[in-house]
């Protein structure tokens, strides 16, 4: 089975959630990946059904509201968010939560992750995707750990992780390598780009340094069947004309490069 290319909701900042179903609807997207955030309607269970079932396309993945401007977003609890993104999710038809591992002063929480995640999956029924993040560092290539376990998803025993390709260029990791390391417990991408600096870049696939094409081929060559899902920054769009172009070519740029080898 090919894998649905969804869009996350955050490929739209600053523009709404409603938006971004309109756009994937128009584009001719397979699947919304919601980023649970400032956006009140992000927020809402029944906005989110409303938008889905209005634009007749459905929900890939929730994105639970770990980002750092997102920490206060449905309480701090960090647990009672991951439930409450598994509801949304149950609730809405997807059958994957994205979440990023703990945050280094987050103690109590990242003590129990690992074994709290697969609690979680086991009690939901949900699939938590955990993401592959980086370190943190400025101009220099040496960076500090800023979040437990760790920033690799592959050194921990998650059943189900996520690799996305701008935070790799940041840690400078190779995503083959990565996925090799995680086999049948990838299950999750965010399908974007980066050059290598130190910012999220989160580039159109192909306009930066990470191998997008050569991901994708080998994603395609071993079978891959979880969730492709563009997440990218067309904050510096001027126009909707221009947020639509990158639109259309991440996910003609997904279509052209995951290609099934024929049997």
């Amino acid at each position: 089975m090919t894998p649905r290319i969804g869009l996350s909701t955050a490929s739209v900042y600053p523009e709404s959630s409603a938006h971004a179903f309109a756009y994937a609807a128009q584009l001719g997207y397979d699947a919304v990946e919601v980023m649970v955030g400032i956006d009140a309607l992000s927020q809402q269970t029944s906005a989110v059904k409303q938008l889905s079932e209005h634009h007749e396309i459905p929900v890939s993945a929730i994105h639970a509201p770990c980002l750092l401007f997102t920490q206060r977003v449905w309480g701090t609890e960090p647990w009672g968010k991951l439930q409450r993104s598994a509801e949304m999710a149950a609730d809405v038809g997807a059958e994957v939560v994205v979440v990023h591992p703990p945050f280094r002063w987050q103690k109590d929480y990242a003590r129990d992750f690992v074994n709290g995640i697969a609690a979680l999956e086991n009690s939901t029924g949900i699939r938590f995707a955990v993401e592959n993040m980086y370190p943190w560092r400025a101009s220099s290539r040496r960076g500090m750990e800023m979040y437990l376990p760790g920033w690799d998803p592959s050194e921990e025993p998650y059943a189900n992780t996520t690799i996305d390709l701008s935070h790799a260029a940041i840690a400078a990791s190779d995503p083959i390598d990565m996925a090799k390391r995680l086999g049948d417990r990838l299950r999750h991408i965010h399908l974007t780009d980066g050059s290598g600096s130190a910012k999220d870049e989160h580039l159109v696939p192909g306009r930066g340094s990470m191998g997008a094409a050569p991901f994708l081929h080998y994603l395609a060559k071993v079978g891959f069947d979880g969730e492709i899902v563009v997440e990218i920054n067309t904050r510096r769009c001027n126009s909707r004309e221009e947020r639509e172009t990158d639109l259309r070519e991440s996910l003609d740029f997904a279509r052209e490069h995951f290609v099934v080898p024929a049997s």
